[in-house]
């Protein structure tokens, strides 16, 4: 008698990209740091900080680091006193924005309140 669940041998299984995906956009900040600088451009650190309530300087500054270690988010330093600092979405960034749209269909079609 064969089992109906999927072994682990099941290539959708092995193959899945769903945890590297997850480590690379996972998480409640970098979705919603994306989702800002795919939608409304390039932003400063404290333009962010002030359009993300509830994040801190801290968390804001790792998430960054971990997206544009990741490819998803450049950063421009200008030579300036102080220092100018401008966060934009890569090409690989911005290639998130359908999937973004997906994820607000979604939401629009399930979401009952």
């Amino acid at each position: 008698m064969k089992s109906t669940s999927r072994s682990k041998k099941d290539p959708l299984i092995i193959d899945c990209p769903m945890p590297d995906i997850a480590k690379i956009i996972g998480g409640k900040w970098k979705l919603i740091v994306l989702q800002i600088l795919i939608f409304r451009g390039t932003k400063r650190f404290n333009e962010l900080r002030r359009m993300i309530d509830g994040i801190t300087q801290t968390m804001l500054t790792s998430q960054l680091r971990a997206l544009e270690a990741d490819g998803l988010v450049s950063r421009k330093i200008y030579p300036e006193v102080p220092p100018r600092v401008e966060y934009t979405a890569t090409q690989q960034g911005l290639d998130l924005q359908d999937m973004f749209l997906a994820m607000h269909a979604w939401w629009l079609k399930y979401n009952k309140e």
